[in-house]
């Protein structure tokens, strides 16, 4: 007679099935992550994901939520040291940049990927959201603190795309040689800061 599994069983094992889709993912790309290569790579019989996970793209999803809170405690965490507003942000940015190189495969599996969230996968939805949330709370302080004028989330989004465009751009490889990423990313902003009228110190 099977052995009936614990929901402590039923989550370790999910969490398995995570670990090797996400290993997957960083040693051959999207496309190797299967049901079939994930129950090879755990070992188990072909069929055994499928009692844990729908499909492939719910193992993505659960995988791709997992890594949008830990970017977002990440955060999160940066944000609520002691500091005036204009700091928060900079301990934001850093902890945005590393997140990215720590974790590059989750962070190429949050953005490279696109699913539908409404109804079908609402932790990532949630996880989402709150990570989302993190690139305009900062700036809303800085409004607030009259640093910095303007529309919070119009802003959040700009400094979000340039620095998520730069560190896509060194964890593909497409940086020239020549090109030292931490000065790029510190002219980026700077450049940002003073265009947008902030006083920097």
């Amino acid at each position: 007679m099977p052995r009936v599994l614990s929901s402590e069983d039923v989550e370790a094992f999910r969490a398995r099935l995570c670990d090797a889709a996400e290993q997957l993912f960083a040693e051959r790309g999207i496309e190797a992550v299967t049901m079939r290569e994930l129950a090879q790579a755990l070992g188990v019989s072909p069929m055994t994901p499928y009692r844990y996970f729908k499909d492939k793209d719910a193992i993505l999803a659960a995988v791709r939520a997992a890594a949008f809170a830990r970017f977002a405690a990440r955060l999160e965490a940066a944000m609520a040291q002691p500091a005036d507003p204009l700091h928060r942000s900079r301990n934001a940015g850093q902890a945005y940049v590393d997140f990215a190189l720590s974790e590059p495969q989750a962070y190429r599996l949050m953005f490279d990927l696109n699913q539908p969230t409404e109804g079908d996968y609402p932790e990532l939805q949630t996880a989402i959201i709150r990570a989302r949330r993190t690139m305009t709370i900062h700036i809303e302080a800085m409004i607030q603190a009259d640093l910095l004028e303007g529309d919070a989330e119009l802003i959040g989004h700009l400094f979000w795309s340039v620095l998520h465009g730069m560190l896509m751009l060194q964890l593909t490889g497409k940086l020239a040689p020549t090109i030292d990423p931490v000065k790029l990313r510190g002219l980026a902003l700077v450049t940002l800061v003073k265009g947008l009228g902030i006083s920097a110190p």
